[in-house]
Formats: C-alpha cells, structure tokens, sequence
C-alpha cells in the first residue's frame, strides 16, 4: 500500500545534507523511491555487492559520483560502512548533496566515525502516525503499532514475531552487542511491561535478574538501534519539588506488546491505558521532528505525586487518559503543573467525546486533539 508520509525528503534536502534515522521496517527506503527517484542516486549498503565493492575500493564513491553525475546522493544504511563519511564530507563541500540513513546510531557513536562537522543535518522517520493512515483504527494500532509492514499486514502477529527476531539477531547476536543474549531479552521484557515509567535501574535489574552496572549499557543500545527513546523530565518546577529521572519508552505500541508478553490489550486493563499514552507519545515526537520544531518534549512529576504526561517546550502541557468520561480529578496534575505560571494551555485528552474549556484548561477527545496537531494549530499563537 502506497502512504503518502508526512516527512518530505525533497523540502528537506532543498536546504542542506541530511542523516536520516529510523528504526528498521520504518519505511526509509520505500520513503526515499517514493520522494527522490530518479532524480537521486542510490547507494544501498544493506546490498551485500554494494557493501563489498565500496569496502574493498575506497575511491569507488567519487568514481560513482562523478559517474552518475547527480546533484544528490543517498547512501543507505552508512552505519555499515562509517569511513565513507570522509569522502562524503568532502564531496559536500565541492557542491554535492547527500541523504545518508541509517537504522542504528551506535557505530557511528561509538567508533570515531567523521560526523560531518554540521555540513548535514539531522531527520527521523517514525512508524506510521494517525495522520498518514486513512480510516485510522486506534484499537489496531494500540495492538499492532505502526510499522507499515505489520499494520497494513493480513498476518501483523507473524509479522511482529519476525520482527523482533531479526533485530535480535541481526543487531544485537551479529554485532555483538550483548555477551549474553538470554540475559538481554529478560530485559527487553521488563523494559517493555515498564514502558512509560520513570526509569528505576535497580529495579529493573532486579526483575531482569542481570548486573546493576548492564541496565544502563543495556538501555544504551535500545537508544543506538533506535528501539526506544527516553522522555525527560522538566527541570523549570520552582514552587513543587519534581523528579529527576527520566522515563523510557519502546518506539512502538506493537513491538511494546510483543515484547512485554503480552496476546492482547484488554479495553479496560492497565495495559490498554499506557498503549493509549505510548500512542499519544509517538504522535507528539514524530509532529515535532516532521515539522522542524525545536521544542522539547519532557514530563513533570512532582515528589507529591502530582503528573502531568507530556510537556512541549514551556508551551502546552498534556495530560493523557484513556477514560471514556472525564472527572475533575482527571485535571489534577494539570492544575498543580498550573500553579508554576510557566504554561499556556492545558489540555486533558481521552476517549470523551465531550470536548470542552475552562480558561487555560481545555478537555479533548483524542481524534480532535490528532486533527488540531497535525493542523498546526495545537501551538498557533492565540
């Protein structure tokens, strides 16, 4: 099924070289044939011919470049080969532009690899989000999650399974980036049943049965392979004493699910709530990354236990449920967020159709809330 993707590669590059990374089975190259053939061209390094030919000739880069005589170049999957980087940087600067993807940060981090010294910039692309799927299904995607393969697919519980088997294989057995694999998919589990807690690394060890000092090398390489991401907190409270550790969340509802165990999310379960919240999460992260918006995307917790989910800039605060009606006590967190005069607007989002709004406070149904942010108009000035 052909999507038409809320990131515009073309507009992107009319501007500057870019890296661009997702997690696998996100859509980077389905995206690039769809947007910059045949006016790009393509070098792909998963192809293990290409792979092998640029590895044993270092000059084959420019040869091709100069051959194909091209404005842009895409290189995908650059991680697999991080010394072309050098000639990249230097092709850069005699005029030429480049797209270089990847499913993996961590060999380019970690192995002294040439970074380009701000001549590209940086992009992402996310699984699929409400905005690009038509007849969008909230209980589907929950289950399922929104990579393109599974989420469109007759058999999206095979296709989870096999999912998840390749990025333990071929990630994590093949790189070497664990000793013990066993060790580390325990931990994916108890990574996944906590997804959207705050990140208690002891506890997590414990559960996990591995070495305190592992957690965190270990949470290290779900962000390198872009598996999951961590959500910070806001430093800015001054009236209520707030955490300071930060959340974790996987990438996507689907592989969360699998992950954690779980066969089904039932409506009325715990699970099904912070499905909805990791829904909400993945919405706001990719709206801020497609549309260029240097906000920050973080959490408050006070040491009161007060919450509120999710915080953009000092701008909009975020509280999400998943009730299908709304109480008073539902606006808590928000309220207690309001206290510290930093904020805007205050929005309550759930399943209640009833949308309404009290001075800064503003109660909304998921869907209005979804049309409203990729409308651009959740942070239009008022």
């Amino acid at each position: 099924m052909v999507v038409a993707r809320r990131l515009n590669l073309s507009r992107l590059l009319a501007k500057k070289s870019f890296f661009l990374f997702g997690p696998r089975a996100t859509g980077k190259s389905t995206l690039i044939a769809q947007q910059l053939t045949p006016q790009a061209h393509v070098i792909d390094l998963a192809d293990s011919n290409q792979l092998l030919a640029h590895t044993n000739n270092p000059a084959k880069l420019e040869e091709d470049v100069a051959y194909h005589k091209r404005e842009l170049v895409v290189i995908d999957e650059i991680q697999l080969l991080p010394q072309l980087l050098n000639d990249v940087q230097r092709l850069i600067t005699g005029g030429k532009r480049f797209l270089l993807t990847g499913s993996s940060t961590r060999r380019l981090r970690h192995g002294r690899a040439n970074l380009l010294a701000g001549r590209a910039w940086l992009a992402h692309l996310f699984p699929l989000v409400s905005y690009e799927i038509s007849n969008f299904n909230l209980n589907r995607y929950l289950h399922y999650g929104g990579l393109p393969a599974v989420y469109f697919s007759d058999e999206p519980d095979e296709e989870l399974d096999a999912y998840i088997s390749v990025y333990l294989q071929e990630e994590i057995r093949a790189e070497g980036l664990v000793r013990k694999l066993p060790a580390f998919t325990r931990f994916l589990r108890v990574m996944a049943i906590s997804s959207g807690e705050v990140l208690n690394m002891a506890k997590v060890a414990n559960d996990a049965q591995v070495a305190a000092t592992t957690v965190s090398g270990h949470v290290e390489i779900l962000e390198d392979t872009l598996l999951g991401a961590l959500l910070p907190p806001w430093g800015g409270s001054q009236k209520r004493k707030a955490t300071r550790t930060a959340k974790f969340y996987f990438f996507d509802t689907g592989v969360t699910r699998v992950l954690a165990g779980l066969t089904s999310i039932d409506r009325n379960s715990s699970a099904y709530g912070k499905s909805f919240e990791q829904f909400i999460w993945m919405e706001l992260r990719a709206y801020l990354s497609y549309t260029r918006k240097k906000l920050s995307l973080t959490y408050w917790r006070s040491h009161q236990g007060h919450e509120v989910d999710f915080l953009i800039g000092e701008e909009v605060a975020i509280e999400v449920k998943a009730t299908r009606v709304i109480s008073k006590r539902d606006f808590k967190g928000l309220r207690a967020l309001a206290d510290e005069g930093c904020f805007k607007k205050f929005y309550l989002v759930s399943h209640d159709k009833l949308n309404s709004r009290s001075g800064q406070f503003i109660a909304m149904h998921w869907q209005t809330f979804l049309d409203q942010l990729w409308s651009d108009k959740l942070l239009a000035k008022q």
